[in-house]
């Protein structure tokens, strides 16, 4: 009976997107963050701004996979415009720890060679994900820390900011003035890809919980966890409640269950987010795509910012949707 229940739930919110086995060109998808979304849905104009958002995150991904453009290259565009937009949690925009700093997370992932970077904990490094893509291509190491990662963004050339309050908002300052209620701000951005190569990649970047405890580093740069990609699976990006993510290794998980145990991508995502994990312990979701184009985007909140944009090998035409709440647009 509880199993019937949580495939009944599945079919009726996962709202994942199950390509049919053809040959594609490439596919994107991204997500923004899950959580309760229901006042959203009920005002218009800040829903057509998240739509707008998706919308061009979307574009700036298909802009460089429609012309042979390497995954890696625009899962790392999706992200950095992701933290550059303040109606996200990750970069400007982010939500801040108890004591009303900024601490940020990020991370990526290629499944070609299995060659992964993170950052955690970062105060002064503008874009994450690069800093994290740097750690992947020019260290030894998957992931460096605080004012070491810091340290290591500055002396290879990335964006620096000169003052840690530079990813705050006039929303974010207010709870940093009130420290009081929960914030209603969705967290984490992700964005995964199957290029027109085979390669597929997945990266992360948050801003972590809301009130965390200073150095709390949640599941987005836990390789694993929060990002996992694997050309002889899957590629996933996860957002929700990161200790309940970490512990159930949910994107690796994933991966492992299409892989070994032959379970299509929406099955695997469903049954993780459903069943081992659920609304209460462990809320939230995860985009996902496989290596044959397929798509899933499950979450067990009330809502969760997706979209996603494939090409089908000889066709023409674009497919993009886009969602928020419970429809895909």
């Amino acid at each position: 009976m509880l199993r019937n229940y949580f495939l009944l739930a599945a079919l009726l919110t996962s709202l994942s997107i199950q390509v049919k086995a053809q040959k594609v060109d490439y596919v994107l998808v991204v997500h923004g963050g899950a959580g309760n979304m229901k006042d959203l849905e009920k005002d218009s104009i800040h829903a057509a701004a998240y739509y707008a958002a998706l919308d061009s995150a979307l574009e700036i991904g298909n802009e460089i996979l429609a012309k042979g453009g390497d995954g890696e290259l625009a899962v790392l565009s999706v992200v950095s415009y992701f933290e550059q937009n303040p109606l996200f949690n990750a970069g400007i925009g982010a939500t801040c720890t108890a004591d009303g700093q900024f601490e940020l997370d990020a991370s990526i992932m290629r499944g070609k060679d299995l060659m992964a970077g993170a950052v955690a904990g970062v105060k002064l490094t503008k874009h994450p994900i690069k800093a994290a893509h740097a750690v992947m291509t020019q260290t030894q190491h998957v992931m460096l820390s605080g004012a070491g990662a810091d340290r290591f963004a500055l002396e290879h050339g990335l964006e620096m900011v000169d003052d840690n309050m530079y990813f705050a908002t006039p929303k974010t300052m207010e709870w940093i003035d009130k420290l009081k209620q929960e914030s209603k701000k969705n967290g984490t951005v992700g964005c995964v890809v199957l290029d027109s190569k085979g390669n597929l990649t997945a990266g992360t970047s948050t801003g972590g919980m809301f009130k965390k405890q200073w150095g709390r580093i949640g599941d987005s740069p836990l390789i694993g966890a929060g990002t996992y990609a694997d050309n002889a699976s899957s590629a996933v990006s996860c957002t929700g409640h990161g200790e309940y993510f970490i512990r159930h290794i949910v994107a690796y998980n994933l991966c492992s269950r299409v892989k070994l145990l032959k379970e299509s991508i929406q099955e695997a995502a469903d049954h993780i987010i459903f069943e081992e994990l659920n609304e209460k312990e462990g809320n939230g979701g995860l985009i996902a795509v496989d290596r044959n184009g397929n798509i899933a985007m499950s979450f067990n909140s009330n809502g969760m910012f997706r979209g996603f944009i494939k090409k089908e090998t000889g066709n023409s035409n674009i497919i993009k949707k886009i969602g928020i709440g419970k429809v895909l647009k």
